[in-house]
């Protein structure tokens, strides 16, 4: 998992705790249906009495199931967008007759091997988003336990962001780098 993509740990525990809560009351509901706990008896009601409830718990039941539904959406939308989708760049030169097309996941993906191959660098992910005349990178970097951190970041600067600028040829390409260790027990990929 990338430190672009936090949410994902988390959405991962609350499905699965979620899943878990609704496979128990629904073995519970079945249980309880075929009579196997002593204790539950299927003719009786689920509530006591007959009468209607009194209107506030109408009005409480539905603002709750309003509110879980705007909530769930909610996380529904924030799951759509995680990351720029590769967009194709048409590159053109003047007086030419052919053009050529670029994917920014080619373009990405050779910054991020570019930086995979240094030394202090565990893993490298990268995203460019926008058109091919204003791209935006967007990077996620684990770097090796110990790693000079400010030292790291001056080079994928001067060196692979450089290289990326004269290969698109722009003079400016906003980053939106971010940093993080590998735990120590972690192995280095095979280079």
């Amino acid at each position: 998992m990338t430190y672009a993509n936090r949410p994902a740990r988390l959405n991962r525990i609350l499905l699965a705790l979620l899943g878990i809560a609704l496979l128990a009351a629904g073995a519970f509901a079945f249980a309880a249906y075929s009579g196997w706990p002593g204790w539950v008896d299927p003719d009786t009601p689920l509530v006591p009495g007959t009468a209607a409830p009194p209107d506030w718990v109408f009005w409480l039941v539905i603002t709750g199931a309003t509110v879980l539904g705007l909530l769930c959406l909610r996380w529904l939308v924030a799951q759509l967008f995680r990351m720029p989708r590769p967009v194709p760049w048409r590159m053109e030169a003047d007086g030419s007759a052919g053009r050529t097309v670029l994917s920014s996941r080619t373009a990405a993906t050779a910054v991020a091997a570019d930086i995979e191959s240094y030394s202090e660098v565990h893993t490298a992910h990268a995203w460019l988003a926008g058109p091919r005349t204003s791209p935006e990178l967007h990077l996620a970097v684990t770097a090796e336990p110990g790693a000079d951190i400010a030292r790291l970041r001056g080079r994928i600067h001067d060196e692979a962001v450089a290289r990326l600028r004269r290969a698109l040829e722009v003079g400016e390409l906003p980053i939106r780098l971010e940093l993080g260790f590998a735990d120590a027990g972690q192995r280095a990929p095979l280079r």
